[in-house]
């Protein structure tokens, strides 16, 4: 069958706000030849109701009047709901006789969604339904998507060898098991070590050698609905002596309820934890430390009352770094309970104080901006706001957190491209009182659920990250490891440690190989500079814009009206939409292994006309800030 004859059609549920993922799918099957339809509005809000006949058949309709020979659909929330909804659909298309062995047109149905319901829906279906449980490489979607090899265009294949080479290596990790014997690094080489006086940079700074091994950050935090809190952060305590005495780990990251950090020292009773350690009192956070020498040791900001719990967290815990998400966890992303201008308030008094203190900032915000379907040069501009303004609040060393594969189907050359943009102009703040570190991860859904193809994945991206400055043998300076269960289950002490070990081992295999000359030379690649120098080029004028356009940019007042006036693109924005109308009033999708702004006929915009259009909308930001500030 030619391309002509194969139309492609998605359909995500109206309330299923995951649109990434079929957008990257849509936008490599164009690259391919093959039409693509997406569903509408109608027929999202349609595909809701498939209990209702009437709803169902205006899916139906759209499938036959659009000509669609094969369909996706995806959904990730309910399990037992995505199973009917699959269902009730291919019963209605069999009633109107449209599957292709009953002579119709539909010849094949894709499904992505949770891994549960993909086994529920292959069991179901018996190979009616293909399904993706996520981590599958776009070369890998294409294949299983029915797009012969002979299809899929030279420059995705070429684009995606660098991927291919680095799972390939990982491969190589794994099944060697040669990473199981790796043995914990020592850094007790400084008197202040794991005592109320060491730090990250003194941690770092003893170890700084040739072939510098990266310290090692993992975020940890059972919990269980059954548990009692008591008997939860027991067990917590458990986890963090077994992790401590191991070795392996440098840092330790609290992985603290929502309630801890948004109801902190209050009662409790009658509210969700929603996930993570339920700590509620100072001891419980001095108990942590005393059980996690001689570790280092963070933790989530608060969302309410957040620069007394950073007061807190450096007498409790000696944090060794904070860590502040400025534009989100508030009610953007329902995840505090402030206003956009109170949050970024809040967050900017709490970082001066840390400037007072000494210790290290980390903005968490890029990654967040990309969750939020943002393009690539957002989320370079962002993290380069976020530097600039601790630097202006007399922060001396700043981390740079990277989340790489994100959004997941993002080749690894236009993540070294990003991550390079990203960089250089960060470090164009570096003097002798600013100071920056490098902290890149794995993306938050790049791991697949099968654990052997996840620490594969793991080997792979440790690769990726030392290939973001190949020739700086003392770069990164950390990594923050996902554990390979991340799409499984919860890290446990056991998956943390191995999972670490994985990471070092590949870290320096990976280091041996490209000595050898046997591994790629990410350092002279032409396609990689275009693309970083487009990505710097292209950060720069909507800095510029910023600067240019609005009066003291590094405050609360001017962090609100960047975001407001759409300097930043969310184009998911899920919640406080009128008021940030402009912020969502985007649109982006992926091109050539990265994310760009797009106008309404899906051509790339540039820069500077995102710019011109955000400055257009200061009043409007100006106007929707004066109403906040009327309100307090």
């Amino acid at each position: 069958m030619s391309n002509t004859n194969i139309k492609y059609g998605f359909i995500k549920p109206a309330i299923d706000a995951h649109t990434m993922g079929i957008s990257s799918v849509a936008e490599l099957l164009a690259e391919c030849g093959y039409e693509v339809v997406l569903a509408n509005d109608d027929v999202e809000k349609a595909i809701n109701e498939y209990k209702h006949e009437a709803r169902r058949k205006v899916v139906v309709d759209w499938i036959a009047s659009n000509n669609i020979t094969k369909l996706g659909l995806s959904y990730r929330l309910d399990e037992f709901d995505a199973i009917n909804m699959i269902g009730y659909l291919i019963e209605e298309l069999k009633r109107a006789k449209m599957m292709k062995y009953q002579g119709g047109q539909v010849e094949t149905i894709f499904f992505g969604g949770l891994p549960n319901t993909c086994k529920a829906l292959e069991k179901e279906f018996k190979g009616l339904v293909e399904t993706f449980i996520g981590g599958e490489s776009a070369r890998e979607t294409l294949l299983r998507l029915g797009v012969p090899e002979d299809n899929i265009p030279l420059e995705i294949q070429e684009g995606n060898k660098y991927d291919e080479t680095l799972l390939k290596f990982g491969k190589e990790i794994i099944d060697s098991g040669e990473y199981l014997d790796h043995k914990p690094i020592d850094r007790s080489n400084y008197p202040e070590y794991g005592t109320k006086r060491d730090t990250v940079t003194k941690r770092i700074d003893a170890n700084m050698r040739d072939n510098f091994a990266p310290l090692i950050r993992a975020h940890v935090g059972p919990y269980s609905a059954e548990a009692s809190r008591i008997e939860s952060v027991n067990e917590f305590l458990s986890w963090v002596k077994t992790l401590a005495k191991a070795g392996y780990l440098d840092i330790l990251s609290i992985g603290s309820s929502q309630l801890s950090q948004s109801n902190f020292g209050e009662d409790w009773t009658d509210l969700p934890n929603g996930g993570g350690v339920p700590i509620n009192s100072r001891q419980e956070y001095q108990m942590i430390y005393e059980a996690s020498r001689p570790l280092l040791v963070r933790t989530y900001a608060g969302t309410k009352n957040i620069p007394e719990l950073a007061r807190m967290y450096e007498e409790d815990i000696n944090i060794s770094w904070h860590a502040l998400s400025l534009w989100w966890f508030n009610k953007l992303d329902e995840r505090g309970p402030y206003d956009l201008y109170t949050n970024l308030k809040a967050h900017i008094d709490t970082i001066k104080y840390i400037g007072q203190t000494g210790k290290p900032f980390e903005a968490n915000v890029s990654h967040h901006f990309a969750f939020r379907g943002a393009d690539d040069v957002t989320y370079i501009v962002a993290a380069y706001l976020c530097a600039k303004l601790a630097k202006k609040c007399g922060v001396k060393t700043y981390i740079v957190q990277n989340m790489l594969n994100t959004p997941r189907l993002t080749w690894g050359i236009q993540d070294l491209a990003k991550s390079r943009a990203l960089l250089s102009l960060i470090k164009t703040l570096e003097d002798n009182n600013f100071r920056v570190l490098l902290q890149p991860r794995a993306g938050l859904d790049y791991f697949k659920p099968d654990l052997y193809e996840a620490k594969i994945q793991l080997a792979a991206v440790t690769a990726l990250m030392d290939d973001i400055l190949p020739l700086d043998q003392q770069s990164p300076h950390m990594i923050h490891v996902v554990s390979y269960s991340e799409a499984s289950h919860l890290a446990t002490p056991d998956v943390i440690n191995e999972s670490v070990k994985i990471t070092q081992h590949s870290l320096m295999e990976y280091r041996k190989l490209k000595k050898l000359g046997n591994g790629p030379d990410m350092s002279r690649n032409e396609d990689i500079d275009i693309r970083q120098r487009d990505l710097y080029e292209s950060a720069k004028v909507i800095i510029n814009a910023i600067e240019s356009s609005i009066k003291d940019p590094y405050t609360p007042e001017g962090f609100y009206k960047i975001f407001a006036a759409g300097f930043l693109p969310v184009p998911y924005l899920w919640k406080e939409v009128e008021e940030f109308k402009h912020a969502k009033d985007w649109r982006t999708k992926p091109v050539r292994g990265g994310i760009k702004v797009v106008d309404k006929d899906g051509n790339v915009m540039t820069s500077k006309k995102v710019a011109q259009i955000a400055m257009g909308n200061l009043k409007d930001a100006e106007y929707n800030l004066a109403q906040r500030v009327t309100l307090e």
